[in-house]
């Protein structure tokens, strides 16, 4: 079944095989990333006839891989025939595939190889639009016997993928993986943070001697940290200003993030906020959590 109108797409079973195709400029590389992201083993630029044998290869280690997504560019006529025949082969062997085709309006193909300044590989001496005519003629066959077609032409990268995510992955919408860490001002800013968070404006237990050997870690630290005034309405309203982030880190297909949390040293109030904080976060939808902490034991 093939549909065609955007992100109105009926979610497919999911298959062991899946050959990802369809017009220039229409979105392949974005899809494949978008696959790979999600645990798909990804083949690029693949020659058609050597997808039978990819596959065999494939099938004497499913447990290794077990998702295999193949990109094949078929722009000419002989590559279209040699792509008909593998699949024809495929069905003849008994091995479960689908086909998604990538499409989009000759108006949006034109403008993203203008803006890309590389001409279609099909124009030759001719302009783009003979060059998307002379492919669209050789994939009609392939985009009509397609499982998925999807039309790109109102999709930017991060909606295509999203959708690529929604189709061809068990989870569908996508788990933003969060990374809290805590660290210490004094051996500088992490560099790889998305947001940094101060918590020295919270009592310092290196000032209580009982507290000063142990860590955020540790009971009696953690504590006195998260009772101390301030804390919870701190980590109330962090949470609370995080959440209409994270919702747009999902719309536009980030799959990671890293929050980090700062004292002084990296060793009392940092390590237990950001306990506290992952497991407040990992009470959010579609968000898996984790938590380190960089500078613990530096001191």
């Amino acid at each position: 079944m093939t549909q065609e109108d955007g992100l109105s797409i009926v979610k497919p079973e999911e298959s062991e095989l899946l050959v990802v195709t369809g017009m220039s400029g229409a979105g392949r590389s974005t899809a494949a990333n978008a696959l790979e992201d999600h645990g798909w083993y990804v083949v690029e630029n693949l020659p058609p006839l050597m997808l039978g044998t990819l596959t065999e290869l494939v099938s004497r280690m499913p447990q290794s891989i077990p998702k295999l997504a193949v990109v094949i560019d078929v722009r000419s006529k002989e590559l279209f025939r040699d792509i008909q025949e593998a699949l024809r082969n495929l069905r003849a062997a008994g091995v479960a595939y689908r086909v998604l085709f990538l499409d989009a309006d000759d108006a949006t193909l034109v403008r993203r190889f203008e803006q890309g300044r590389r001409p279609h590989p099909l124009q030759g001496d001719g302009s783009i639009l003979d060059g998307i005519a002379s492919e669209r003629e050789v994939l009609a066959e392939l985009r009509d016997s397609s499982d998925v077609v999807v039309d790109t032409s109102k999709l930017n990268v991060h909606a295509l993928a999203t959708t690529v995510t929604e189709l061809f992955t068990e989870s569908g919408p996508i788990v933003l993986r969060l990374n809290v860490m805590s660290f210490g001002f004094k051996y500088g800013l992490p560099v790889d943070a998305n947001y940094v968070a101060d918590v020295r404006f919270i009592p310092n237990p290196h000032w209580v001697p009982q507290l000063r050997p142990h860590t955020g870690l540790d009971e009696n630290v953690r504590d006195y940290v998260l009772q101390a005034k301030g804390t919870a309405e701190f980590l109330d309203r962090y949470v609370e200003a995080l959440e209409p982030v994270i919702d747009g880190y999902r719309r536009e297909n980030k799959h990671y993030a890293t929050i980090a949390v700062g004292c002084t040293g990296g060793k009392h109030r940092s390590v237990a906020v950001t306990e506290e904080l992952a497991k407040r976060l990992a009470q959010l939808p579609r968000v898996t959590v984790s938590s380190h902490h960089r500078d613990l034991g530096r001191e």
